[in-house]
């Protein structure tokens, strides 16, 4: 957690930003980053000149040399606000572009970058915040950035839009990614489902992880995330950094117009909230994916795409809008025939309409399936989350206190919590999905359904489908009794009218 007063500090440098010209928030978080990323330069040349200082040796693929060590941070920020404005915007930054650097994935993404802090004043701030952040300590820095991202209050033009952070955490906690796994985000933006499997995995196989190869996995070919922003791909490989994942797989990839056969069958774990953008133009999409259905809807082909990534046994989690499970389009049905008959289909979690306020209002449900090009369907598990945990407005106002929210919350919640939080029940079930579930009745929250019925009901995969609704019920009167009791209201009535005249008259 960060500190009240850094938080403040953000929210004080933030403000500065809009008052200097600069509101779109990818923009400030882009600015912030470089020069994140700039200090970290600095720190790493400085670790390697101790190496070089205690083995008598010469810096070994030093960053800076004799001619640019005026380009580092510690330089850099002692001038002057006017200088150092005029330093970082006409040398470092042309300098940044150009850096081979560390050969970090990040140092790829930096040959773009623009300086576009306005003026002296704000530079200066800005520098002050990002020396203040102790980027020793994992945590704090972690979720300084994720703070950060969580001022992204706008739908991204192409569709995208922040996947909440409870959200992300549920779906990493249900499909338990592990030290071997190879975990791909095709369409990554942030990078906040491969960020919160990090962590997961750094929490629940640290032992695994002190062993040389596989920290070496962990930090080299474990992640990977794909995205046509160029903006996004910057930020996504700081957050990674941040959360001490050296050498990311972050990568420009217009996921559905770029054949997949580099990377078919690679993955073992794919989590996604891809965009919902509509429909693009036939000649824009890869020919491989319209193999697996003839569609141009975005929605759909992301889901054949990940089919054709994920290597046989692989598993993935993945948003879609309530059309793709109910839509009756040749495509549509197509889609969810070949999860459920090719493949393994093995839930469906409806979410509530207001999940992703502000961003939009799109209703959606996660699909968890399995490649195994054999079928193996038996039942579906579906859950109907009626309550995350916030107010489903604009607002998303917490409606617990923070000890219950979230998916493991630090004190449990009982039956009206519930009814507020349903996150926590619904991971409990899903681990008895294969058990005791499958006596639950149609009337419940959660309930299995047998692939056969699916199959009869045209391969649809709402909820409400197959959900029995219980109806109160209504003593019965008969009318007789009924006639009575309006005959007495009358009488009552027409009494009261008479004492009344009385009293007037």
């Amino acid at each position: 957690m960060i500190t009240g007063e850094l938080r403040s500090k953000i929210d004080r440098v933030w403000d500065a930003f809009w008052s200097g010209g600069i509101s779109n928030p990818l923009e400030v978080i882009e600015q912030i980053t470089y020069l994140m990323f700039i200090r970290r330069l600095d720190e790493l040349h400085t670790r390697k000149e101790r190496v070089a200082s205690r083995t008598g040796q010469p810096i070994k693929d030093p960053i800076y040399s004799a001619d640019t060590d005026r380009l580092r941070w510690r330089r850099f920020t002692n001038e002057d606000p006017g200088d150092m404005l005029d330093t970082v915007g006409d040398e470092v930054f042309p300098w940044l572009r150009a850096l081979g650097g560390d050969g970090s994935t990040y140092a790829h993404h930096m040959r773009d970058a623009r300086f576009t802090i306005p003026t002296a004043g704000l530079l200066a701030r800005v520098v002050k915040m990002v020396d203040d952040l102790s980027l020793d300590e994992r945590d704090t820095k972690g979720d300084l950035y994720e703070y950060m991202l969580g001022k992204i209050a706008t739908a991204g033009q192409n569709g995208q839009f922040r996947t909440p952070r409870h959200i992300i955490q549920l779906i990493v906690e249900m499909m338990a990614p592990g030290p071997r796994d190879e975990i791909c985000d095709p369409a990554c933006g942030t990078a906040g489902f491969l960020v919160a499997s990090a962590e997961y995995v750094s929490r629940t196989h640290r032992d695994a992880l002190l062993e040389v190869e596989q920290r070496r996995h962990f930090n080299d070919s474990m992640f990977h995330g794909f995205d046509f922003d160029r903006t996004m791909l910057r930020i996504a490989s700081m957050n990674m950094l941040l959360h001490e994942v050296e050498q990311p797989d972050i990568r420009y990839r217009d996921s559905l117009a770029e054949s997949a056969d580099e990377d078919a069958g690679r993955y073992s774990v794919i989590l996604a909230n891809p965009p919902f953008a509509g429909s693009l133009d036939d000649e824009t999409i890869a020919k491989d994916l319209q193999q697996v259905v003839k569609t141009r809807k975005t929605e759909l082909l992301f889901l054949a795409l990940f089919l054709r990534l994920l290597r046989p046994g692989g598993r993935a989690a993945v948003i879609v809008p309530d059309g793709v499970l109910f839509g009756s389009t040749k495509a549509h049905k197509d889609l969810r025939r070949i999860l459920v008959e090719e493949h393994k289909l093995d839930a469906v979690v409806k979410l509530p309409g207001g999940v992703f306020k502000p961003y939009a209002g799109v209703s959606t449900a996660i699909l968890f399936f399995r490649r195994t090009d054999v079928g193996g369907t038996d039942d579906v598990w579906f859950y109907e989350v009626t309550a995350d945990g916030y107010s489903l407005d604009d607002k998303r106002t917490p409606l617990l206190p923070e000890a219950r929210l979230g998916v493991t919350p630090a004190e449990p919640l009982d039956d009206a919590e519930h009814g507020r939080n349903n996150l926590p029940d619904l991971l409990a079930r899903w681990a008895r999905r294969n058990g005791s579930e499958r006596e639950r009745t149609r009337t419940d929250q959660s309930f299995c359904v047998p692939r056969e019925e699916i199959a009869g009901q045209g391969y649809d995969l709402s909820l409400n489908r197959y959900k029995q609704v219980v109806h109160e019920e209504f003593a019965y009167r008969p009318s007789v009794e009924i006639l009575d009791d309006l005959e007495r209201v009358e009488a009552e009535i027409q009494q009261g009218i008479s004492e009344l005249k009385g009293m007037l008259g």
